[in-house]
């Protein structure tokens, strides 16, 4: 089946990294590629820019839009991908939403920041806002200058108080299935023992991964999640991270402030974010 993936660009070199690794990701299915940018005036500039400014503005745009996608075209040279360009006016989140939807986008596909986000924080504004908006498609979010290489193993940390949808849980099996990976379950031990509900909700997921490798690791907790989970990421040589973005999940601890600062989360390897 034909995948649809979106590719929002601001034409840093952190998008093209990240458009890199999504054709390398998926080099043996059929995709089409749309490479989105979003052009977003406010109201107080529009009103000092004269109508020939900004034609000369969108001009540039569909301009860079075009040379993106024939340096991808160049570079990928892959006979089952197709590439497409969209200039929109919305702001990136709306725009997102709306490509989604007309297109019908299986995965977004972005840079942790784009060119003019400061090297004290990991994840740009952009990235968060999307993060904390986009509840229609999974996003993976990937790395600064990040070298591909076959996602082996995928990491899944989970407290085991939610009980995933098969629409939440598909997302990550459409994603082992491209290499075929093994699924490294994490749970961080706040307290000795399961409850009831976690047991359940344990017995769910095992059943659900039944027909793909996975096992269940259990770490202490020593420190807090994001250093643990990046010590699982290392000790496991975990190739991406991914969790279920819901209500009260770690992502949203991780994205309460504005931006997300360099000391706190900042996995070093592509972080899929699954909509709950």
């Amino acid at each position: 089946m034909k995948r649809n993936i979106l590719l929002p660009t601001d034409f840093s070199d952190n998008a093209w990294s990240a458009a890199v690794y999504a054709l390398k990701l998926y080099a043996n299915k059929e995709c089409t590629f749309y490479f989105l940018n979003s052009q977003t005036i406010k109201v107080s500039t529009l009103s000092n820019l004269s109508n020939k400014l900004l034609e000369t503005m969108k001009k540039e745009s569909l301009k860079e839009l075009k040379a993106l996608k024939e340096l991808a075209e160049t570079c990928n040279a892959n006979a089952n991908h197709e590439f497409k360009t969209i200039l929109s006016t919305l702001d990136l989140t709306t725009a997102i939403k709306k490509s989604i939807k007309e297109l019908n986008i299986d995965m977004i596909v972005m840079g942790t920041k784009g060119s003019t986000a400061s090297k004290e924080f990991f994840f740009g504004s952009n990235t968060v806002h999307v993060i904390n908006s986009n509840k229609l498609c999974p996003l993976l979010i990937v790395p600064d200058e990040f070298d591909f290489v076959k996602p082996h193993q995928i990491a899944f940390p989970t407290d085991f108080n939610k009980l995933y949808t098969d629409k939440e849980l598909n997302s990550l099996k459409e994603l082992v299935e491209l290499y075929n990976s093994k699924i490294r379950v994490l749970h961080i031990e706040e307290k000795e023992h399961l409850d009831d509900k976690q047991e359940r909700n344990l017995s769910v997921l095992d059943k659900f991964l039944s027909n793909y490798e996975h096992s269940f690791h259990w770490m202490p907790d020593y420190a807090n999640k994001t250093t643990e989970i990046n010590d699982f990421i290392e000790e496991l040589n975990i190739d991406i991270l991914a969790m279920v973005n819901y209500k009260k999940s770690i992502i949203e601890k991780f994205t309460k402030e504005p931006v997300i600062k360099k000391i706190g989360f900042q996995p070093t390897i592509p972080f899929l974010v699954i909509s709950a």
